[in-house]
């Protein structure tokens, strides 16, 4: 029988083994679907798509709140999402709807909750409770049900830091047009108004450990605009990308996905990085360039996203 230091190392090692796994799950391409249009959600079912975000704010009419409960909460009984994300998405916290919806849409167990325009952490720490709350009635896994914050207003950016620490929180979700809107912005095709607040998104996603969620391509029928997009969201250090229609799902998901010739020059970054290591060498020289620390990193979040795509399996750590 294992003494109970050595019980409880065990226990809180493969606890947060289970975290850090549900945090790399790809989350490339987030799709919405009105909660109260059932066609449109089983639609989604056919897309491959990671992340089906049902929702219950923006894209419902106020006249349509309770409809949208009651459709997502039959489609998480009735449904089966495959390897979709079921996430459901609220009204905002203040906005008087927050309540009712949890409570209709928390019994049918969705994978995770979008909390939008989150503007403090106290907002956070609303929901959090209701879902600790749901988990511990149904005698579900505590943090089962995941957690992701939309940020959109000038407040959520001037308050990222305090955000991002909550610790039941998985995810940012950045909204452009409503963080344009909020500030008074002019939005332009190529978003050099939105650059500021979308870099510290991921600032502040990076130094907390959560996954930054890009902004919505409005013009869904501009596919190139939306690759263009999605690819830059990958070079600011987004790992996906909210979309608003299926056509938006392929080229998304294929812009934050490494390719082939990324994954081959990563694994032979890093193996050579374990090669150095071994034989007690730092720094090293690998195809005309000086190798270190950062680029190793780098290249681990390659092999990373990767695994989470599905496009290679599991490969060892290394302890940076």
């Amino acid at each position: 029988m294992l003494a109970k230091p050595d019980f409880f190392y065990i226990l809180s090692a493969f606890f947060m083994l289970c975290v850090i796994i549900e945090l790399m799950r790809a989350r490339r391409a987030l799709l919405y679907m009105p909660g109260d249009d059932r066609h449109k959600i089983e639609k989604a079912l056919t897309l491959g798509v990671d992340c089906i975000c049902m929702d219950m704010e923006d894209g419902v009419a106020l006249n349509r709140k309770a409809e949208a409960r009651a459709g997502i909460a039959a489609a998480l009984r009735e449904l089966d999402f495959g390897r979709s994300e079921k996430l459901v998405r609220t009204n905002a916290a203040g906005s008087g709807l927050e309540e009712q919806d949890l409570q209709a849409v928390l019994p049918g167990r969705p994978a995770g909750v979008v909390l939008p325009k989150v503007e403090t952490a106290e907002q956070l720490q609303w929901a959090s409770e209701r879902i600790e709350a749901a988990e511990l009635a149904y005698n579900w896994p505590l943090h089962s049900i995941s957690l992701l914050a939309g940020v959109e207003t000038a407040r959520a950016i001037l308050n990222l830091k305090e955000i991002a620490a909550q610790p039941s929180l998985q995810a940012l979700i950045f909204g452009g047009e409503d963080y344009a809107a909020s500030v008074g912005a002019t939005r332009t095709a190529g978003a050099e108004e939105l650059l500021y607040a979308r870099s510290a998104v991921v600032v502040a996603c990076a130094a907390y450990g959560l996954q930054a969620i890009d902004m919505v391509s409005v013009d869904f029928r501009d596919l190139e605009a939306v690759r263009r997009e999605a690819r830059f969201g990958v070079q600011l250090g987004y790992s996906g990308k909210q979309v608003i229609h299926p056509a938006q799902v392929a080229p998304v998901q294929e812009a934050f996905t490494p390719d082939d010739a990324a994954i081959a020059a990563a694994r032979r970054l890093v193996e050579a990085f374990d090669r150095h290591q071994a034989g007690g060498a730092g720094a090293f020289a690998l195809d005309g360039r000086m190798i270190d620390m950062p680029l190793v990193r780098a290249a681990q979040g390659v092999l990373e996203r990767a695994r989470a795509a599905g496009k290679v399996g599991s490969f060892p750590n290394i302890n940076l």
